[in-house]
């Protein structure tokens, strides 16, 4: 038995008529006629008489007012209940290594303390397994760092275009340089993230547009370990602001003006549209909106 055909039931007995109910409820008359028809299918009796286009309860409908009205207080105190209810539950969020680190770092001790009863688990990977996870329910929710990803199947809940930049140590002798061409440094040691991953990939493929190729001399893809062997070393990496910007700001790195590489980065909080978005999913996107996303 269904809830909405209860509720369709008392507001039909309580004014009356099938017409008022569904300007009330907004659905059509015919929809009114079916939910009340598939009720008393159900139940084995007619609840209302319908004599020259006036109806009335049976002797049948006036019982069930009572049961229906007890069934809906039910279920609205139920709903309060689960309101008042501690956040609990388990989630599985998987990022790039550099985004993993962020949230972990700045705000998931915020998080934690908020929400003490939601237990995240965090795992990494690049766009493509990211995807493939969330068509296979392997994950609840994706951060991507790539290039804008579009697909019919997946909700965006949150994009933002993140500013990348070539940096090098603040020693390096690009570090004053003006109006540098990739050409100007295609030749000096890289240290990069993984190949075939994420803005990495981008960034091969704009290098390709330019019949240019890059062989680093290192690949991680720990953000950390890259911003600690090119402050030590006279290398060059191709890193997201947010990564380097505390780093900038103390004077350990600096961005390289490389002005003929435009690459368009975005960050995209992602969850599959089939997905059912339990009350701490919710929770957790509705933070990472407003904490994660912000500059």
């Amino acid at each position: 038995m269904e809830l909405r055909n209860l509720i369709t039931f008392i507001h039909v007995a309580e004014l009356g008529s099938f017409t008022k109910a569904a300007e009330q409820l907004g659905y059509s008359q015919s929809t009114i006629s079916f939910q009340i028809k598939q009720l008393e299918d159900e139940l084995g009796c007619l609840l209302f008489e319908r004599i020259n286009h006036t109806i009335t309860l049976t002797e049948q409908g006036h019982e069930l007012v009572s049961y229906a009205h007890q069934v809906r207080a039910l279920t609205e105190d139920f709903k309060e209940t689960l309101a008042k209810e501690d956040l609990r539950g388990h989630l599985h969020i998987v990022t790039p290594d550099s985004v993993c680190e962020e949230m972990i770092s700045a705000h998931y001790g915020d998080f934690h303390r908020k929400y003490p009863s939601i237990y995240i688990r965090f795992s990494t990977g690049d766009s493509g397994n990211l995807l493939h996870m969330l068509d296979r329910n392997e994950a609840d929710v994706i951060i991507t760092l790539d290039h804008h990803l579009y697909n019919k199947d997946y909700v965006v809940a949150k994009e933002q275009k993140i500013p990348m930049h070539f940096v090098a140590s603040s020693e390096s002798k690009f570090a004053h340089c003006k109006g540098l061409s990739i050409k100007d440094i295609i030749g000096e040691p890289f240290v990069l993230t993984e190949y075939g991953q994420g803005y990495r990939r981008v960034f091969d493929r704009e290098l390709a547009k330019k019949s240019l190729e890059i062989t680093p001399v290192l690949e991680i893809g720990r953000t950390d370990i890259i911003t600690s062997v090119i402050m030590e070393n006279d290398m060059i990496s191709f890193l997201p602001d947010f990564v380097t910007d505390e780093l900038i700001t103390e004077g350990k790195l600096c961005h390289l003006d490389v002005v003929d590489m435009n690459i368009d980065i975005w960050k995209q909080l992602i969850y599959h549209k089939n997905k059912w978005l339990s009350k701490s999913m919710k929770t957790f996107i509705e933070y990472i909106k407003t904490h994660e996303f912000t500059n």
